[in-house]
């Protein structure tokens, strides 16, 4: 029995890190022969940061069914549970351990963990990026990359940009890259494994959801766009928005859908704490960002009123349970992913499962897995016009749903596992 275990986010928590961990333990779960562990954070973040990170609606148990077993440990604002984690992982005794790796602030807990496990077992370590240079590219950041990176054994990427970006972060190393059905050879070289995001199978069409029904409930014209997911700057909600009120000024047969929580609107402002936390982590923004990179101040849905176009856009400012999901993507005619930047997206792979066509911008992974005009459009990156184009074309020149279905049809989870476990 080969025992893997998947170190990240847990159920508990929201979004598509938290989806993405559990459905990859899912996928291993279901080989034959495999007992997995999901080793997870108690608090991922420092906590100074002003965000509740609790999926706190979704009532769906998304490990029923399964031999899963889930370890609520790592505090990342306690060192001691560092120590602890690596102490547990040692005693489960895995083959593999596999890290989500996201966010360099991260990099200090993260490090020190695997280099416990390095230097008292011989655990194959994994991160699996979706990411390795962020858009701040601060020095602070890439010194945390780095510390946490640099004593991993191989490495997972979903687009060729990521595997390059880890080549330029460590110069002197020798690495070569893994196809999906390729065995690694045996040399001091390390293994980037090329795979790609997995498409999302625990969101599915409800095959009695009335979508004309619930479209005229929330007064949803024909032609539905759909943003969907955390809103944050880099996601270029306010793009959307604009290149979505030249597309209204010419038709009165569409809409936009906004759904998604405002990342950094999750606490009760009234309360002390707080204030406290935004202000110490208002602090600390001030240091490690440019002006430009602060979020504090994005607003895009003001833009709504601003443009004049409140009667075609519907609004769901909150946190959708994942059993809910569903109904946005069953009413809509294309996701919008007009990214000012983009590592491989879990909100594209949810689309696919829908089959519903990508917008997307020409930056990231996005060329690689947007084919333009067979399984949706791409647009140039900060031009509302070519975006605006884009929107017109999924009208006028439908893809078929049939192309979506087929570009992601080798995208599975259970081909992703037998990758990871070969």
């Amino acid at each position: 029995m080969e025992k893997i275990v998947c170190f990240g986010a847990g159920p508990v928590f929201k979004g598509g890190l938290a989806n993405y961990n559990t459905s990859l333990a899912k996928a291993l779960d279901e080989k034959k022969d495999v007992e997995v562990h999901i080793v997870s954070w108690t608090q991922q973040y420092p906590s100074i940061i002003p965000r509740d990170f609790i999926d706190r609606k979704s009532k769906t148990d998304l490990l029923q069914g399964t031999n899963i077993k889930v370890h609520y440990i790592t505090n990342y604002n306690n060192p001691v549970s560092w120590g602890k984690t690596a102490a547990l992982i040692r005693k489960i005794n895995p083959a593999k351990v596999i890290f989500q790796w996201s966010i360099a602030i991260q990099g200090l807990p993260l490090g020190r963990i695997v280099r416990l496990l390095k230097k008292q077992t011989s655990i194959e370590v994994i991160f699996d990026l979706h990411f390795v240079i962020q858009k701040e590219n601060s020095k602070p950041d890439r010194l945390l990359t780095k510390y946490a990176l640099s004593v991993a054994d191989s490495f997972i990427v979903h687009s060729l940009k990521t595997g390059r970006e880890l080549e330029s972060l460590f110069p002197q190393k020798q690495f070569y890259y893994v196809a999906e059905h390729q065995k690694p050879e045996t040399s001091d070289r390390i293994p980037i494994i090329k795979l790609y995001h997995p498409v999302y199978n625990m969101f599915k069409p409800d095959p009695d959801f009335d979508a004309e029904k619930q479209k005229e409930e929330w007064g949803i014209r024909k032609h539905a766009f759909l943003f969907f997911g955390f809103i944050r700057k880099y996601k270029g909600l306010h793009n959307a928005i604009e290149a979505f009120a030249k597309i209204a000024q010419k038709r009165d047969d569409v809409s936009l859908l906004i759904v998604g929580e405002s990342f950094w609107q999750t606490l009760d402002n009234t309360k002390f704490s707080t204030r406290i936390k935004q202000l110490v982590f208002g602090l600390a923004k001030s240091v490690m960002l440019k002006k430009e990179d602060d979020e504090k101040n994005y607003r895009p849905l003001e833009l709504i009123e601003q443009l004049g176009i409140g009667d075609k856009v519907f609004v769901m400012n909150d946190f959708v349970p994942n059993e809910d999901v569903n109904k946005y993507f069953q009413v809509s005619e294309a996701i919008v992913l007009y990214y000012l930047y983009a590592t491989p997206s879990g909100v594209e792979s949810i689309a696919y499962n829908f089959k519903l066509p990508v917008l997307a911008t020409r930056v990231g992974h996005f060329p690689e897995t947007v084919k333009d005009g067979y399984n949706g459009y791409l647009a140039e990156p900060e031009d509302i016009d070519s975006m605006a184009e884009a929107m017109e074309k999924i009208i006028e020149s439908p893809v078929n749903r049939e192309n979506v279905e087929e570009s992601s049809r080798e995208m599975s989870w259970s081909n992703y596992a037998d990758a990871i476990l070969s």
